[in-house]
Order: C-alpha cells, then structure tokens, then sequence
C-alpha cells in the first residue's frame, strides 16, 4: 500500500530477520503457493513487539499459513504463556512444526490442523490477543466467536483489511465476495460498541480492535 522504495525503507531499518525466520521465508517461496502472505519482517516485528508490551497469557491466531507470525508471536512471549494457532492446510503440517521446532517453541505455541470455526469452541480459557489472518469471508464469523472471550483490554488484530486497495470502489472493476466480505467486517467493527478500533496501514492493513 506505500511505494516499494518506501518499503524497502521500512524493512532496512526495522530489526533484521534471524537465520529462522529467513529460512520459513525461503522455504515458503520455494515449496508454497502464494508466498506473499508471509507477514514478512516489519509485520512479524510489530507482532513480537506488540506480544511484549500486552504480555498476554493465551493468544489466538486463526491462519497460520507457514508459521511466520506464530514465530514471532511466540518469541514475544513470557514463561508459561502458550499461542494457539489453527490452519486448515494440512499440507504444510510437518513443515509449520519444524519451523516451530527450530525455533524452539514446541511448548509455547499449540498447532492445529482443521476447520477454525469448529476449532475455536473446543480451546478453553479466555484470550488476551485474537490475530486473524485466514479466509476473508468467514472474517465476521472468527470475529463473533472470539469477541465475547476476549479479556477487558484485550485486542483482536485481523489482516488485510485494505485488501490491495479494493475497499475503495474505485480500485476495483466489481464487488467480489472477499472484498464485500472485508467490507462488511470492517463496517461491523467500526459499530461494535464493545470495542475501540484503528487501522494501521501496515503492508495490506490491519485492523486493531481493543476490547473496552
């Protein structure tokens, strides 16, 4: 969404990727279909911070896609704080957890494999932090099964809410169903009284909801 000079800029003054997280993002271009969405180092950066400064217990993360969030979410954690992140894409299982392996986060971060809107009732506890980064049309539906179980103060983050620009009419030729899906969750969190909430425009945008 920012030019890609301005980009690289980002980038080269953000902290750098370690040998691991290098390695997810080669191995995803090599052996993945759409590598793009890795959150790639200025996003995993802003996660792990993020982690840091809130110091959650439970975190949620609905699309794991290779596990270069989860890494840096994980890495943001204190002792005995555990991530759950789910992914439907069983293809990628043995890859995802010798990512998480390298990293040394087998105990902190919970990998499951299946449908997230059957997953998510089955994880007990309340969650301090919610990223949401999977199918777009079912957005609306994670956000309702998780806002009710967030903790007073907690945050929901979901993204590609910019969707490429297509939010706005003008970007794109029609309306395709992920762009009114997009469309129609950020309309729901901008009316939900139960949280306050700010896009970043952080690569494709991030929505940031915090419940109140």
């Amino acid at each position: 969404m920012i030019p890609e000079e301005l980009f690289a800029y980002c980038i080269a003054h953000t902290e750098a990727e370690d040998e691991i997280l290098q390695e997810v993002t080669r191995q995803t271009h090599l052996k993945v279909l759409k590598p793009r969405m890795l959150s790639g180092p200025v996003q995993g950066k802003f996660l792990e911070m993020l982690v840091k400064l809130m110091r959650p217990k439970l975190v949620l993360e609905i699309g794991t896609f290779t596990g270069y969030s989860a890494i840096c979410m994980g890495r943001g954690m204190e002792a005995g704080a555990k991530l759950v992140t789910l992914d439907i894409n069983e293809e990628l299982e043995s890859m995802v957890r010798g990512f998480i392996s390298k990293a040394g986060l087998d105990e902190r971060i919970d990998y499951r494999i299946g449908n997230a809107l059957k997953l998510i009732p089955e994880i007990s506890g309340t969650f301090d932090l919610v990223f949401i980064d999977a199918d777009k049309i079912n957005y609306a539906n994670y956000y309702d099964l998780v806002v009710d179980r967030l903790n007073p103060g907690g945050v929901i983050l979901a993204d590609n809410i910019l969707w490429s620009g297509k939010v706005l009419a003008e970007n794109r030729k029609k309306l395709d169903k992920d762009t009114a899906a997009i469309l129609a969750f950020n309309q729901t969190v901008q009316e939900d009284p139960r949280v306050e909430n700010v896009i970043l425009p952080i690569r494709d945008g991030i929505m940031m909801a915090r419940k109140r």
